[in-house]
Formats: C-alpha cells, sequence, structure tokens
C-alpha cells in the first residue's frame, strides 16, 4: 500500500522532461541571471512518460483521505464540502487571468465583487466595515489585535494585557503575544463557559482585549455575553470575536449585535472556500466605526458607480498583505453567499447545530459527555470513561482511519481530558452520521472485549501507527547537535547511475 517515488520509478532511457519555455520576454534569463547562479548540466529530474506521471500523481492521491472521499468531523476545524460551483467562478478568465499590478479601470469586476463581498460579510456579522486582506484566522487576529492596538495607542492610551479563555484557540494567545500584549488567561466554569467571576477579577486598566469565541471550543453558547461585552466596554477594553466557529449561526444572530468590536471570518470554515494543506487561505477581519479609521490600506471605495483602492487612510495600520488578499478565495466565498441567499445562510447553520446534536446524542452512548448538552455546532466527547482498559482518545482516532473516517480532532480543548472534538457541519447526511456512530460503538465494544488490537490499529492504511515520541525525541536531539540529521527527503543512491 505505497508507491514509490517518482525518481525511484524513472527510466534512465526513457527521453527528458519536456518543459515549458521560460516565461521572460527578451532579455532571457540567461542575460537577467549572474553567471554563477547558471546550471552547467540540467536538473536531475525524474524520466517518465506522461501516462506514468499522471498515473503515479493518481495513484499517491488514492492514498490520501480527502474530504471528496471520506467524512472529515475535525472540530473546530469545519470541513465543509467545497461546491463546484465555487471553482467554476474563480476560474472565469476574468478572474483567473487576472494580474494584480492592472489598472484599476480594467479590473472593475473584480473590484466590485470586494465590495459586495464586504457589504455581505458586515451584515453577516454585524459591522461597519470590513478588511478582505488577512489570508488566515490567525492572521485575521493579529490584524484585528493591531487595529485594537492602534485605537488605544491614538487615544493615548497604553494598555498591556489581552485576556484569553483557556479553553481558547492556540492562536489567539499566539496572536497577542505576536502583538506584543501580555496574555492573561480566563477560567472557565465548571458548565465550560467562561466564568464571569474570574473575567471582572482579571479586568483592569491594563486590559486592551478579550478575545472570545461564541460558540466557544467546546461547542457551548456563551449565555452570558451581553453581561461580557458590558464588563468589557466598562474598563475601556474591547472586545473580539473568533470566527472560528461562526458557523453555528450565520443568519440567525451576529457577533456585532453582541457586542463584539472586532470580528474575524475563516471563508475556508464558514464560506466553503478550500482548506488546508497549507494553501492560500482567507480571514477577513469586521471592525465597528470606532476601529474604522485603522482599517489597512488599500480599502475598496465606491464613488458613482466606479470603484478604486484607497491608499489615504493616515490612520491605517497599513498594508498586512501582498497585494489586496487571496483573490481566489474571495471569489469562491462571494460565489457561495449569493448561492445560499440569507436563508440558505440561516438554514446551513441550523442543519450544522442539527446535525451536531443528532450525533451528540448517539456518541454519549459509548464515550463520556464532559458537559450538558444542548451542544451548538460541535462537541467534545472524552475517552476518560475507557481509561481503566488503558484505552486513549488517540486510540479511538487510530481506529476510526481504518473505519474510513478521518479522525476528529483531539485532546483540545486543553480543557477536556481525552478530548475528542467532533463537528459534522450542515453538509453530511444523517446516513453517514448513523455509520459514524456505529463505527464508535464498534471501537469502545474493542476496546472493553480486545484493547491491544486497538492498540495496533490503524492497519489499513499506507503506514501503521507513527512512533511520534520517538520522532519529537530524535528531531530534539538533531536540534540539540547530538543526533544526525533526520531523514526527510531522498537522496539517489551513491552506486546508482543519474
Amino acid at each position: 500500500m505505497t508507491e514509490p517515488l517518482s525518481f525511484e520509478l524513472s527510466r534512465p532511457n526513457a527521453p527528458s522532461p519536456r518543459l515549458p519555455d521560460a516565461d521572460v520576454s527578451a532579455p532571457g534569463p540567461a542575460d537577467l541571471l549572474p553567471r554563477d547562479f547558471l546550471r552547467t548540466h540540467p536538473p536531475d529530474l525524474p524520466r517518465l512518460s506522461e501516462p506514468e506521471i499522471m498515473r503515479h500523481y493518481s495513484r499517491l492521491a488514492s492514498l490520501n483521505y480527502s474530504i471528496s472521499e471520506n467524512f472529515y468531523p475535525l472540530g473546530s476545524c469545519t470541513m465543509k464540502y467545497n461546491p463546484v460551483a465555487n471553482e467554476a467562478a474563480a476560474a472565469l478568465p476574468g478572474y483567473a487571468g487576472i494580474h494584480p499590478y492592472q489598472d484599476e479601470d480594467s479590473v472593475q469586476g473584480a473590484l466590485e465583487l470586494m465590495w459586495r463581498l464586504e457589504q455581505a460579510l458586515s451584515a453577516v456579522v454585524g459591522v461597519d466595515r470590513v478588511t478582505l486582506q488577512p489570508a488566515a484566522g490567525a492572521h485575521g487576529e493579529w490584524t484585528a489585535l493591531r487595529m485594537i492596538q492602534a485605537y488605544h495607542r491614538s487615544r493615548g492610551d497604553s494598555r498591556t494585557e489581552v485576556l484569553v479563555p483557556d479553553s481558547a484557540h492556540g492562536t489567539n494567545p499566539a496572536s497577542a503575544a505576536l502583538s506584543g500584549f501580555h496574555v492573561v488567561e480566563v477560567k472557565s466554569g465548571a458548565d465550560g463557559r467562561i466564568s464571569l467571576a474570574d473575567l471582572e477579577s482579571k479586568l483592569s486598566s491594563r486590559t486592551a482585549a478579550l478575545m472570545l469565541t461564541n460558540p466557544n471550543t467546546l461547542g457551548l453558547f456563551e449565555r452570558e455575553i451581553l453581561d461580557i461585552a458590558e464588563l468589557v466596554h466598562a474598563t475601556g477594553a474591547m472586545l473580539y470575536y473568533d470566527g472560528a466557529n461562526l458557523n453555528a449561526f450565520m443568519g440567525i444572530c451576529r457577533p456585532g449585535d453582541m457586542g463584539f468590536d472586532a470580528v474575524h471570518m475563516n471563508l475556508h470554515k464558514t464560506f466553503t472556500t478550500p482548506h488546508g494543506g497549507g494553501g492560500p487561505g482567507a480571514g477577513p477581519v469586521g471592525v465597528k466605526a470606532e476601529l474604522e479609521p485603522f482599517l489597512p490600506t488599500p480599502t475598496v471605495e465606491r464613488s458613482n458607480g466606479h470603484f478604486e483602492l484607497n491608499y489615504k487612510r493616515p490612520r491605517s495600520i497599513g498594508r498586512v498583505r501582498s497585494f489586496y488578499g487571496n483573490f481566489g478565495m474571495l471569489v469562491r466565498a462571494y460565489t457561495y453567499i449569493v448561492a445560499m441567499g440569507g436563508d440558505g445562510l440561516r438554514q446551513a447553520s441550523e442543519d450544522a447545530v442539527l446535525s451536531a446534536n443528532y450525533l451528540r446524542k448517539l456518541v454519549g452512548e459509548d464515550l463520556e459527555m464532559p458537559h450538558e448538552g444542548p451542544c451548538m455546532h460541535e462537541f467534545v466527547a472524552s475517552a476518560r470513561n475507557l481509561s481503566h482498559d488503558g484505552v486513549r482518545a488517540l486510540d479511538i482516532a487510530k481506529a476510526l482511519l481504518d473505519r474510513e473516517f478521518y479522525a476528529p480532532t483531539v485532546y483540545f480543548p486543553l480543557v477536556v481530558p481525552e478530548a475528542i472534538m467532533v463537528e459534522p457541519t450542515e453538509t453530511e447526511s444523517k446516513a453517514t452520521l448513523d455509520s459514524f456512530a456505529r463505527a464508535i460503538k464498534e471501537i469502545v465494544a474493542e476496546a472493553r472485549s480486545n484493547p491491544q488490537a486497538l492498540h495496533d490499529e490503524p492497519q489499513k492504511l499506507p503506514v501503521g501507527r507513527l512512533d511520534e515520541v520517538a520522532a519529537a525525541r530524535q528531531i530534539n536531539a538533531y536540534l540539540q547537535g547530538s543526533s544526525d540529521d533526520p531523514v526527510l527527503r531522498w537522496k539517489r543512491p551513491s552506486n546508482e547511475p543519474c
């Protein structure tokens, strides 16, 4: 169940690869690059026919899990189906062939799409303006915090702390620290929601913002959100919304109406743009009027039916992304919003919440549920009830892979021991949810009857269970200079001809 590398499949007598000419007009690359940078021999590329290359990559792709082939109940990451209609729109020549250096008059359609997307996102989350530049959710967090920081400084107010709940995404404290703030943790109550008493004790004139996800990372709605907003604003601080869980109530309620001053949105989570794989993401940030002067430049403006990029924003935090953001993702998100409409977005959230509560009920027959329901669009279970058999959340996750389900998020959030975080999304059928619940039941039964068999899974994948501890130790030893280089790439054997 493996596939050799293209170098290993290479045949010395096969024709060399056909490469396109350099897309550089005269003078050519040889005239532009220093002579020391030019090759003296052709690159040692694999020599395969085009059908062989196609089959090689097709076989590799078949070894992967993907949203197009498997259920991805990846809590917090919201692995929704990516509609093909989005891809068709992004592939339109006027969008796919556009260049960021084109004159504004020649890209009016693209600017109008960006302007319309901003209006739509502002309406969904209840803010006054949106920047489309941030390239990911964490980038959106950082951008929002920099605007909040600039706001306080413009008032002569030097605030040094950002409050973060103990159940927050790890990017929240990282973004705050990267912005130069001291991170202060706020504890959760017994019900899994933020403790108002602990929050109040930690709010002070040093507080710049509270970063909050609602529903929170446990999939629970913060019922006291209006009281939280009042406490935060009473100290002169701002309330920041981590939009990772916006999929729970788009079209139902709006963060801006709850008192949030800045809101980031994960287009790849909520608005069905591609997610993961290191590719381009998008994390637009919406702000209330107080923060609008500090938006990154440029912003898209409309005047008498003409669209333009506005760089004349003297209080702006500046550009946070090359050019204007990941435009292809913006096209995909706008396509989804237009196709769904307001009623469709609302139904998507209602279906996501219904799916999560349905699956929570089924899974709760076999795994521990650390908090009372109902949940919102995701829930956190725990494998702690299997610990007496030596079974951990990791065992459940690996066993699911053998049953053709991608593993849920495990060991997060940290406030739940042996956490298994499940998010079914609105795009999965009842039949899929039922089959996932049956797989959990089967795995739990195996855990109680033959736990060693569970420890040995997965058995049906290209690789078995990896020794992650040994790998971490080897990498650490290498970094400390006491180990050979870890083997991370293929090298041609010295006795093999090129």
